[in-house]
C-alpha cells in the first residue's frame, strides 16, 4: 500500500495502481506520483517517503518544526 498526503488530503493507492515497487529509488516513486497527480516533478522534489516494516510506503510532505 502507498499511502500519499498531497495538498491537504490523505490516498491510499496500491503499487499496482501507481505501476511501482518499494525497491524503486524515492525520485522513481516521485516521478510516479507526478504523473498521477499531473503536476510537475519540482512540486513533490521536498516531499520524504518512508518505507514501513510492513512494506508500506508513505508518501509526504517534509515536516517543518519551529
Amino acid at each position: 500500500m502507498v499511502h500519499v498526503r498531497f495538498e491537504g488530503r490523505s490516498y491510499d493507492l496500491t503499487e499496482r495502481e501507481l505501476n511501482i515497487t518499494a525497491a524503486q529509488t524515492d525520485d522513481e516513486i516521485r516521478t510516479r506520483l507526478a504523473g498521477r497527480f499531473d503536476v510537475g516533478l519540482d512540486t513533490l522534489k521536498d516531499y520524504v517517503i518512508d518505507r514501513t516494516a510492513s512494506g508500506d510506503l508513505i508518501v509526504r510532505p517534509e515536516a517543518v518544526y519551529g
